[in-house]
């Protein structure tokens, strides 16, 4: 494994190895940014060439990233928190999965480019990877999942077990199996405000 840090050191480095599961073979690079939180995560990277990226700021526990494929990227943003049982996935050759700034993914959310299995008719395959990117902002409620070839605009918001399977526009919620616009113009803040 390669490794590079922007602006981190030998000791962002060796909390990285120790706070974490790792398995990455050999041709493969991660890069973390400064200030990045990753603990207790499972990561596994196997193929050549593929690339996973911590931004500066980026916060991470319990998480299980995968990378299983050629020249594959997993980006995650500045300042993303990405909670407890989420899985995100770059599979196949040239795929990336790329998550903005700003992000906040609830428990057990899943993200994937790939069905993992081939699906054949009349002997070819019909399945291939796609690429994912999710906006800067974006909010990922528990168990939220967006599959391959999906793209989340920035300011979004994905409700409680939504399947996003298209994209899905800017400032915009959406939720269902599969996840449909059903609403505009929206903004979210980390604060909850209420009367007493």
């Amino acid at each position: 494994m390669e490794s590079r840090n922007r602006k981190s050191g030998f000791f962002d480095n060796a909390l990285f190895q120790i706070r974490n599961k790792i398995k990455i073979k050999k041709n493969n690079t991660v890069v973390l940014g400064s200030g990045v939180r990753i603990r207790k995560c499972n990561i596994s990277i196997k193929g050549s060439g593929n690339t996973l990226t911590f931004e500066n700021g980026a916060n991470l526990k319990g998480v299980q990233l995968e990378i299983d494929g050629i020249n594959c990227a997993l980006t995650i943003g500045k300042n993303c928190v990405i909670g407890e049982g989420c899985y995100l996935s770059a599979r196949e050759s040239n795929t990336s999965l790329t998550i903005g700034n700003d992000c906040m993914f609830s428990r057990n959310v899943k993200v994937m480019t790939s069905d993992g299995h081939d699906i054949l008719s009349s002997g070819v395959r019909i399945n291939p990877a796609k690429n994912i990117n999710i906006g800067n902002h974006v909010w990922l409620a528990d168990g939220a999942i967006v599959l391959k070839g999906s793209n989340i605009g920035d300011g979004s918001i994905i409700g409680i077990n939504a399947v996003v399977t298209r994209d899905v526009p800017a400032h915009s919620i959406a939720a269902g199996n599969p996840a449909k616009t059903i609403k505009s113009d929206v903004h979210w803040d980390e604060k909850l405000t209420y009367s007493s």
